[in-house]
This record gives C-alpha cells, structure tokens and sequence, in this order.
C-alpha cells in the first residue's frame, strides 16, 4: 500500500508525560509495525502547562531568566522566543505553577506571581514586540499583582510601602500606580492563551473555582474573594475587567493581564497556531491527539477538540489516545473524534498506567500501526468510539 503521513498531536498526559514524549511513545509503536508511515509530531497544549514545549517543538529558541519564585527563592524559568516574528511565549506554571513550589508545599495565602511579570519583562527587553501568556497551573491567588509589581507597578499600603507577597499582601493594598508597567510593555503586545473561562469574583470565580486546590479552606475562600473584589477596585476602579471571561484564570492573573491590554485567545487555537498545525494537516492522511483524561472538560474547548474541529474540517478521520476516556460515543464523534483507546484498561490499576505511560501508549502505538499496515490511514478505524483494550480488528 501507499505510505502513509500520520500527524501526532498530543496533549500531555498531565502528571505522567509531556505531549512530546506521548507523542514520541505513540511514535516507536506505529514505527514497530508500520515502518512505512511517515509521522508528524506535533505536540500540543491548551495555553495551560505544556504550551512552552509545545513552542519549543515548533522551532521557538530556548532562553531562561532567574525569577522570583512562588515563595520568594531565586528560580531559572525558562521561556521561547521567535526572532523573525519577535514572538515570545512564556508560561506561569514555570514561575508560579503548582510544581515550582519549594518542596511542593502549598502556599495559597503567600505565592506570588511576581515572576512571571519579570519573565515578561526579559522577554519585552530581548524584543519581543509579542508576548503570549499560557497560563495554567497556578498555585496562587494574588490577582496578578506580583505580576504587575514585577513590571514595575507601585502597589502600595496606607503607609505608602509595597504590599507582601500572595492573597495576604493583597489585602493591605491602598493604592496602586500602574504606569510603570504599562511603560515596560509600551513596545509590546500581550495575549493571554487560555481556556478558562471564570470571572474574576463569585461563585465561578478565582477563588471558590480554583482556590482549593492551592490550599484555601471553604472559610479562606470567602475571605479570598472579598479580598479580591477590595483590590480589583482599586486597581481598576470602573469595575471594567473583573467580570470579564477569563479575568479568575490563574487565580486572578488574567484580570491582571487585561488591565495591562492583554488580548485574551483560546488557549487551543493559539498554541496550534503556533505550532504550525494547519501547515501540517496539509500532508496528513490521519490525525492522532488526546491527552490524559477525555472528560466533560476536553469539551470545553480543550486541545484535542480543536485538533479533531481542524481535522474534521478537511474530512481527515481523528482518533484519540487518553488515560483514561470519560465520554460516550455521542459527544466524542460530535466532537469529531471516531475512536478511542484508552491505557487504564489496559494496567492493573490507575497508579500502575501512570507508573507504566510510556510503555502503554507503544502498545497502543503497536495496534495502530497494525492497523495502518493492513488498511491505510485514510480508512480511519470508524467502530464505536470509547475505551479499547484488545488488539485493532
């Protein structure tokens, strides 16, 4: 049969695997029994963790900076930049994320996101006239304003001194100058890449939506959200941006962003802009992507749902590769997805398909190439989508 052009794009298997290392699993098992198909890698993200890698995968250099950590402690954050079109891509979770924590100690009343303003603020210097901003991950609640501090923005107490740290310094926030920061941005563009949604303050907000998982109790949650809408006010005092979509994003980092002009994106659609993704569709026969989970929130336009709406769009068949699949057949294939495998059906239990990620997604890799061998990527598997176990028919 013809040779075959099989485009791999992956989310990350959050936790387990980048997307370039799923994609790189998936990779050696089609290659073990389709030696004949040529693969295209092209990781993915959805503006959250991974977005980084995924610029960097499309060709974008490597650079890092010493920031300031979530909890204050010097920390090399790294960052990608594209010199022909002055384009740099940071990511919050490299200064501020979950896993930057010294230790992995939650600190939901003092982290910071002052460096990722200092991120910003290299890549601003360096020339980068663009600024995309994948956030995601976040382990604080402090509204964006380490973020602006770390800009230069003036965000003082009633005794005329910088706030401290986190949601705690920005409860003594009195008045705040912003024109520092917008003069360090004044050559430069910021977009947001993100799909989150959530307004700034209420029950869908930064704090009741998000601020658990960094550490906030029901009562701090409370306490976090009035301290929010105090600050929100004195930061912008028209109300203008706190009800905006995606102003909660990142435990109020995206309010920050706007009141800076940022322009929001899906996160989706921007990182696969990035990545070169049409270009790629081009010569692709099948589309292979997923990510760690496919639930209710892969819907919501997460990326392996705008990989299969792109796809579709060219008729080109998409199958998805998970850790676990959530979805009935239904919304998979309105989703555009036509089959799915899964790799904890495939373990002895949820740990050991974590434990095990690469070697599983080559024994998926292994079935799909079989698959290719004998039919052809474009006769796409086109059975019952949902979680598979056993060998391709």
């Amino acid at each position: 049969m013809t040779a075959s052009t099989v485009l791999l794009a992956p989310d990350k298997f959050k936790g387990t695997a980048t997307a370039a290392q799923v994609a790189a699993a998936l990779a050696r098992g089609i290659t073990a029994t389709a030696p004949d198909a040529t693969l295209v890698s092209c990781p993915i993200a959805d503006g959250g963790d991974g977005t980084l890698d995924a610029a960097l995968a499309a060709g974008y250099s490597q650079h890092t900076t010493t920031v300031t950590g979530p909890t204050g402690e010097p920390r090399t954050a790294r960052w990608a930049f594209d010199a022909e079109n002055d384009t740099a891509v940071v990511e919050l979770a490299e200064t501020v994320g979950l896993q930057a924590l010294p230790a992995g100690d939650l600190a939901a009343r003092t982290a910071s996101t002052r460096g990722l303003g200092e991120l910003i603020l290299a890549a601003a210097r360096h020339g980068a006239r663009t600024v995309m901003v994948g956030l995601g991950g976040s382990a604080s609640t402090d509204l964006g304003a380490g973020l602006l501090q770390g800009l230069g923005a003036r965000l003082l107490t009633c005794d005329g001194q910088p706030i401290g740290p986190g949601l705690d310094g920005l409860a003594s926030l009195a008045t705040a100058d912003l024109t520092p920061a917008l003069a360090a941005l004044s050559a430069t563009q910021l977009e947001i890449a993100s799909d989150v949604t959530s307004p700034l303050l209420g029950p869908y907000g930064a704090a009741a939506v998000f601020g658990p998982q960094k550490g906030l109790s029901p009562a701090e949650v409370s306490e976090a959200d009035a301290i929010l809408k105090h600050a929100a006010h004195i930061l912008d005092a028209s109300d203008t941006h706190r009800d905006q979509e995606g102003a909660g994003a990142a435990g109020g980092t995206g309010f920050a962003l706007l009141l800076l002009g940022a322009q929001p994106r899906s996160g989706a659609d921007a990182v696969l802009e990035l990545a070169g993704f049409d270009a790629h569709l081009d010569q692709a026969q099948l589309v292979i992507t997923g990510e760690g989970a496919l639930d209710e929130q892969t819907l919501r336009g997460k990326g392996p749902v705008e990989v299969a709406r792109r796809a579709t769009a060219r008729d080109l068949p998409v199958i998805a590769v998970a850790g676990v699949v959530e979805l009935d057949e239904e919304p998979l294939r309105e989703a555009g997805i036509e089959r799915t495998w899964d790799l904890v059906s495939r373990a002895t239990s949820s740990a050991d398909a974590m434990d095990r990620t690469a070697q599983l997604l080559e024994e998926v890799g292994r079935e799909i190439g079989q698959w290719i061998t004998e039919h052809g990527a474009s006769d796409a598997p086109c059975s019952t989508p949902g979680t598979e176990s056993g060998p391709l028919p």
